[in-house]
Formats: structure tokens, C-alpha cells, sequence
């Protein structure tokens, strides 16, 4: 699939994140290929997923595009943090892969470019994570396909806040060509909406739709507050 078809494909439309974190229940397999199939009996346009083998298994069961990625660690550049973390996404059946495109090294001592040039040699397109305007203008420059807003607020030095970083969809909505990707604290369809009307090509969802644990954890908390 080439960028420009995927990007008619996306364009106004929901990509669900099918994730769990380390310990959760939720984190199996079998279980996130349900969420991916519930995602596409909502609608949602595509699959974003986390490591070869959920991958592999999502891109079996749907008939979606996978943005597929794969975190190693938690701290520093841990989101496909390399080229070999990058193809192995691609072998797994990913159209995209999504990697951590901010001014940090990388653990391999690779450049984002070379990450790039890497996956597109191997057939598949790149979403570029970034946290700040400067970052995801320095990805478009360096041939990535997409351009998401996943890390804002969670690098030093970017703002930290409860909901999307709207400000930035719109820096990045008018400062490039690249389509540019909402993610991170989206919580309601109000606010997906509200990043379109700010210029996002399409809009990342996970834990408001597939995170039952961290959603009971809010109304724990809003309980606890009553």
C-alpha cells in the first residue's frame, strides 16, 4: 500500500490502539486480536499494535491496515527503538511502523533516516512519533510517511497535561504536507472531532476504547473523590 492510498484510507477516520502494558491482564495475545476485531465492528479504520507476534497475529485476523511497533523498555527512545526492531515489524505483517522519531539517541546509535530508508526499503511506510513542532518537521524531512503527536507531554520538556496536546496537532497540521496523526489523551469522540477540526489527518484511540483496566481505575478515582 502505497502512503497516498493509506492516507485516503485514513483521512477523518479512527485508528484504535490495541495495547496492553507489562502485567496487565489484558496483555495476550488472543485477547488484543479481540479488541482488533472489535475495533472493526465499531469502524475503526486501522490497527495500531505493539510487538512482532500481536502483529502478526492482528494482521491475521483483520482485514485493516496494522500500524504495528514494538516498545523495548521504558525510558528513552524505547518505541521501535532500532532498525532491527523496524524490520522485525515489517516481517510481521505491519503496513506501517511506528517509531520514536524525537531528538534522543537511539540505543543502536542509528538515525531516524536510516530507520526510514530501512522500512521503506522492506516495502512498509513509517509513522514518526514526536513530542514537540521542531521534531515532527525534522521526521517529514527525513521521509516519514506520517507524523503522530504519541509524545507529547511524555518527554522533559514538552507540556505535561491530561488531554490531547491539540496545539501541537495544529502547528504540525499547518507547518506540513505529511499527514499528521492525533495521539495521546484522547479521551471522548468530542476531542477526536475537535483534533480533525484542528487539522489532523486521523485520530489514535487506545485507552479510552481498550483499556478496561485503566478505565475502572478512573472511576475508582472518581468515586474515592465523591
Amino acid at each position: 500500500m502505497t502512503a497516498q492510498n493509506l492516507a485516503e484510507t485514513l483521512e477523518g477516520r479512527l485508528i484504535v490502539s490495541c495495547q496492553a502494558p507489562p502485567g496487565d491482564p489484558m496483555r495476550e495475545t488472543s485477547a488484543l486480536v479481540r479488541l482488533a476485531l472489535c475495533a472493526v465492528a465499531g469502524g475503526g479504520a486501522a490497527i495500531r499494535a505493539n510487538e512482532p507476534e500481536v502483529v502478526a497475529a492482528i494482521t491475521a485476523a483483520v482485514d485493516l491496515p496494522v500500524i504495528g511497533l514494538w516498545k523495548d523498555g521504558d525510558t528513552g527512545v524505547y518505541i521501535t527503538p532500532t532498525v532491527r526492531h523496524a524490520l522485525a515489524v515489517v516481517e510481521a505483517g505491519a503496513a506501517v511502523v511506528a517509531a520514536d522519531a524525537t531528538d534522543r539517541p537511539r540505543p543502536d546509535g542509528s538515525t531516524f533516516a536510516e530507520l526510514v530508508a530501512a522500512v521503506h526499503a522492506a516495502g512498509a511506510l513509517v509513522m514518526a512519533d514526536v513530542s514537540t513542532l521542531a521534531e515532527g518537521i525534522a521526521a517529514a524531512d527525513q521521509g516519514a510517511d506520517f507524523i503522530s503527536t504519541t509524545l507529547s507531554g511524555y518527554v522533559p520538556g514538552t507540556p505535561e497535561q491530561t488531554g490531547p496536546d491539540l496545539d501541537l496537532v495544529t502547528s504540525l497540521s499547518a507547518a506540513l504536507s505529511v499527514p499528521v496523526v492525533a495521539e495521546g489523551r484522547i479521551n471522548s469522540p468530542q476531542e477526536a472531532a475537535e483534533a480533525v477540526a484542528r487539522g489532523a489527518h486521523s485520530v489514535v484511540v487506545g485507552t479510552a476504547i481498550t483499556a478496561p483496566t485503566a478505565l475502572t481505575s478512573r472511576f475508582v478515582a472518581g468515586l474515592a473523590r465523591s
